[in-house]
């Protein structure tokens, strides 16, 4: 037992930690022995050196980046669940509804930028709206598929105990059968509105935040170093983000699936 134990604790936190060193050591020799040029990569260890000399702002543009997040997230949740529960229950709202998600859905969530600057000019929301955008479509496509694919079978118990209203239905059955679903499309949400807040700040939705300081000033005065240490904590974040999410909603809230259970 005390084998298996050991065993399941290092491909749980020692294997994840054993590819990070690996990865930082390749990259630290690549950076000294091949490259040999700070501009084209900074070392691991350069990277990290500039974390002294940015360090409080890094913390300034990381809460912004993170209310950006928020609210572009939340308004997606907000909209994006009830619109495709709809569609996916309702044929009449698929029917009226799909041509026009399908037509939006490809546009790119930079390309609505120019619009998100004029309708809410340099603020907050403005940033917010842009990973509203792209965080929406991927929590309305999974909610749609989830009520979409309720099974015939808990529908007709459901009714022979009762439960006749489509509404009562629609809480009662398809929105529990639905929720891993849900949670996937919340969970690709989170990763392409965590990208899109970078993209967002980067092109000028926003004077401050991790995009904007990573694309507006350390590009620019070519800080390769500051650059690539931003690129880390957007990744750590999102890391911690995705992390946070699966141990609070798929491993809380959702272990009565199968895929779950130890």
């Amino acid at each position: 037992m005390p084998s298996n134990r050991s065993a399941l604790g290092f491909r749980e936190l020692g294997l994840p930690v054993l590819s990070i060193v690996l990865a930082i050591l390749i990259w630290q020799f690549i950076a000294d022995f091949v490259i040999q040029n700070t501009f084209i990569l900074p070392s691991f260890y350069a990277t990290i050196s500039a974390l002294h000399q940015i360090g409080g702002i890094i913390l300034i543009d990381v809460s912004i980046s993170l209310l950006h997040f928020v609210i572009g997230l939340a308004l997606g949740i907000v909209v994006g669940i009830p619109v495709g529960s709809a569609m996916g229950w309702f044929k009449s709202v698929d029917r009226a509804l799909d041509p026009i998600v399908e037509i939006i859905r490809p546009i790119p969530p930079i390309a609505w930028i120019p619009f998100a600057i004029i309708w809410f000019h340099l603020t907050h929301y403005a940033a917010g709206f842009v990973v509203f955008i792209g965080a929406f479509f991927p929590i309305l496509i999974n909610t749609y598929s989830g009520f979409k694919g309720v099974s015939v079978k808990l529908t007709e118990a459901a009714k022979v105990l009762g439960c006749t209203r489509s509404r009562d239905l629609m809480k009662s059955v398809a929105f529990p059968s639905a929720m891993p679903s849900m949670a996937t499309g919340i969970r690709v949400g989170m990763g392409v509105g965590w990208m899109s807040v970078v993209a967002a700040e980067m092109f000028g939705v926003s004077k401050a935040g991790l995009g904007y300081r990573l694309f507006q000033e350390f590009y620019q005065f070519h800080q390769m170093d500051r650059l690539l240490l931003y690129m880390l904590v957007i990744g750590l974040i999102a890391l911690t983000l995705d992390r946070l999410f699966r141990y609070f909603v798929e491993g809380k809230l959702l272990m009565w699936r199968v895929g779950l259970v130890k």
